[in-house]
């Protein structure tokens, strides 16, 4: 039988008008830096080619930055992935410096499974509604609540949430792990995603009591717009990010994380397609497939008072000028505390085996052990 969420911690997060407020998203667009020209893109892009050789670095990039930081990340022998393909990457490249453009939590989940190694952000102010949304007191106080269950949390999280958690998950492997743990009989705590966290359990069944969070992104798709885009073109399929809200899921022809909306483009039988995710993914899906055609989702429209509009106002922080930078002057360096980083590297460690196992085959049954409360 499928759990109704039967407790839910409230944490206000965007207040948009106030300079107190966690989530005031106008403080992020007034520092995504301006489009260079041709020229000084070229010469940016030289001069990073030139500094990652001189420092021994690598660029690990997210799948929703600026086109440029996952263009050259790929030139220049690094990554352009999703969280998941992120952190195993930095782990175990050869490099001992990681440039990651992305957010905060990004740089620390590197830091995490790296401590030796020099992790940089073009911006550390680079950060994420879910993160904001869950603070470390008031989510420990949650778990408090409800010490018979497994901590289950989003990879969009603090190092200080990691390290209070069972398990640690990204949307590629959220659904196999939270089955796996069902089928042992645990009961979930999950955070802080709440579309995220519904999609799985109505998918699984599992037993779940959820953080009532949400991606300030992918919250404002709306289903009754989706349904007149649907209309206007009748043959596309509809590829969406499960951090979409419910109504918005039931609209899909896949529902996946981003590597799986890759895929899911790569293999369906369509010429066209609608994206619900973050508009920084169109890049790579059109890189991939130019042949077939791939269409923004809509939110509430430009003309609303949407606070992103389909595009993360902290992931369009990340900039060549800011990585050329980091890369000179040794700025914006990600600190863990040590004392936190062994707590906090093993529910992903967790995480990378199950997955490493789930890919290879291999038995999965001993990576589920029976933990309780973290």
């Amino acid at each position: 039988m499928i759990a109704i969420a039967d407790a839910r911690m409230d944490v206000e997060y965007e207040q948009p008008l106030s300079d107190a407020g966690v989530c005031a998203t106008r403080h992020a667009w007034a520092r995504v830096p301006a489009e260079p020209g041709p020229a000084e893109r070229a010469a940016l892009k030289d001069r990073i080619r030139a500094l990652l050789k001189e420092k021994n670095a690598v660029m690990v990039s997210h799948f929703y930055v600026h086109p440029d930081l996952q263009d050259l990340a790929e030139e220049t022998g690094g990554l352009v992935s999703d969280s998941l393909e992120m952190a195993r990457f930095g782990r175990d490249h050869a490099a001992q410096m990681l440039v990651v453009s992305g957010v905060k939590f990004m740089g620390e989940t590197s830091k995490i499974l790296s401590p030796h190694k020099t992790v940089l952000m073009p911006d550390l102010d680079a950060t994420c509604s879910l993160d904001l949304g869950c603070p470390v007191d008031d989510f420990s106080a949650f778990c408090d609540q409800h010490p018979d269950r497994t901590v289950v949390v989003y990879a969009n999280t603090s190092a200080a949430v990691k390290a209070r958690a069972d398990w640690v998950v990204t949307s590629s492997c959220a659904l196999d792990i939270v089955r796996a743990l069902q089928a042992d009989g645990q009961k979930i705590l999950w955070a802080p995603d709440r579309h995220l966290g519904g999609y799985i359990q109505r998918e699984t069944g599992a037993d779940m009591v959820m953080w009532n969070g949400a991606c300030i992104v992918h919250d404002e798709f709306k289903a009754f717009e989706l349904e007149a885009l649907k209309r206007e073109h009748p043959g596309a399929k509809v590829l969406v990010h499960p951090e979409s809200p419910a109504d918005v899921v039931a609209l899909a022809d896949a529902v996946g994380s981003t590597s799986g909306i890759l895929n899911a483009a790569r293999d369906m039988d369509a010429s066209e397609f609608i994206v619900a995710t973050d508009n920084g993914m169109l890049h790579k899906l059109r890189t991939l497939f130019p042949h077939k055609r791939f269409i923004e989702a809509p939110t509430a429209g430009n003309s609303a008072t949407c606070k992103s509009c389909a595009h993360c106002p902290w992931m369009a922080m990340n900039g060549l000028a800011g990585v050329a930078d980091v890369l000179e002057t040794g700025r914006n360096a990600i600190h863990v505390d040590p004392a936190l980083i062994p707590r906090a590297r093993q529910p992903i460690d967790r995480m990378l085996a199950f997955t490493a196992a789930l890919r290879s085959g291999a038995p999965i049954a001993g990576l589920v052990p029976h933990l309780g409360a973290a």
